[in-house]
């Protein structure tokens, strides 16, 4: 089954004419809704709303932007300092955005959004660039062909369409489902070469209960459908921690099901992952006590916690926790003596190990104090 051309005919046609199947209940903050033409909110389609997890100031990276309305409300969130990229593959999408994103601009005083022509598996690679190689450069013949493959790449180094490392946010609106299996591993990998060293993934997309049956997965209309390319639940997280993201979690997840197909329910999840922990391990003498509420917890290295216990960290880890999503469930134990970075030494990274406090204080300390301030409100 030819997924891509497939899902590019039907959301071509659902450009031209709203297609209520393609459409998943979403509730937007109206908001942000006045200022887009009714051509775009008809005609675009989604079962989420990551915008609403987004901040001023930030870079966004819109996959299958379609007409443009999650660009176009991220555009008023992150205002005329922030930056919103959409990408899409359909012609007649991007006609109906490119067309309305002035109309926006005005009413809303600053033009802050763009779309460009790629799959979101290609992010590096833009269409429109190569349409304009090939419109010189025919395909003709089987040596035109390859050639035309060596410009696809030259392009994707020389006129890279999204930059590593150059995006604060990916969004995305029902769209990762869409892509072919073949092309998953690429798709997230891609995610994750966009985004900042501490950017974040935040996408709404449809997902399974159970696996999705080999017959389903070939039926065109269920894969245009955003059915049959449903991840499983418990698979679309794997898949972001896969690509080396960590804090994966859920955002939202529908209770009620979006459709049931042969049993199976399909509802809609958000979910959000951070890029950031790669990089070396350094020891700070640094302690973090998990406070709970579980008794024990595994952290995305597989490092179990008991609540209430000190433990070694490096230094990377120690940032880490300190930031979102991890923030509210640590105490956190800077050293006595901050170890300077120029003399810190390679953190054991085997075994999580508990800190003794000695570790923190410093061998030698032996200070006494008397209690001279109340402990809260009232005195102890």
């Amino acid at each position: 089954m030819k997924t891509e051309s497939i899902v590019k005919k039907r959301y071509a046609d659902g450009a031209n004419a709203q297609e209520a199947a393609l459409c998943c209940p979403v509730d937007y903050d109206p908001q942000y809704l006045k200022v887009i033409p009714t051509e775009v909110i008809e005609r675009d389609y989604g079962c989420g709303d990551p915008s609403q997890y987004l901040k001023p100031g930030e870079t966004v990276l819109d996959l299958g932007s379609g007409t443009g309305k999650i660009c176009f409300i991220a555009s008023q969130v992150v205002g005329p300092e922030g930056k919103v990229i959409g990408v899409d593959m359909t012609d007649d999408m991007l006609d109906v955005a490119r067309r309305n994103a002035p109309v926006v601009a005005e009413k809303i005083g600053y033009a802050n959004v763009e779309f460009c022509k790629g799959r979101i598996q290609d992010l590096a690679l833009d269409l429109e660039a190569l349409d304009q190689e090939l419109q010189a450069r025919p395909i003709n013949n089987a040596n035109r062909f390859l050639e035309a493959e060596e410009l696809a790449e030259e392009l994707r180094v020389k006129k890279t369409m999204i930059p590593n490392d150059s995006v604060d946010v990916v969004v995305s609106n029902c769209v990762l489902n869409l892509v072919s299996m073949n092309h998953r591993l690429q798709l997230f990998e891609e995610i994750f070469r966009v985004l900042k060293v501490g950017g974040r993934a935040v996408i709404s997309d449809i997902v399974s209960d159970e696996t999705v049956s080999a017959d389903m997965m070939k039926d065109p209309d269920l894969w245009s459908g955003c059915i049959s390319g449903a991840f499983r639940e418990d698979e679309f997280l794997e898949a972001f921690e896969a690509a080396g993201f960590y804090g994966v979690q859920i955002l939202k997840l529908d209770k009620e099901p979006w459709q049931t197909v042969q049993g199976i329910e399909f509802r809609s999840m958000t979910i959000e992952a951070f890029k950031g922990k790669q990089g070396a391990c350094l020891e700070h003498k640094q302690a973090v006590i998990y406070k709970g509420p579980f008794k024990k917890v595994l952290d995305d290295d597989n490092h179990p916690m008991e609540r209430g216990q000190r433990y070694a960290v490096c230094d990377k880890t120690y940032q880490l926790y300190r930031k979102a999503p991890y923030a509210e469930f640590f105490e956190f134990i800077d050293p006595r003596e901050e170890v300077p970075a120029d003399q810190a030494e390679p953190f054991d990274g085997g075994e999580m190990r508990l800190r003794h406090p000695r570790e923190t204080k410093g061998d030698n300390y032996d200070a006494s104090s008397d209690a001279s301030e109340c402990c809260g409100s009232s005195c102890c």
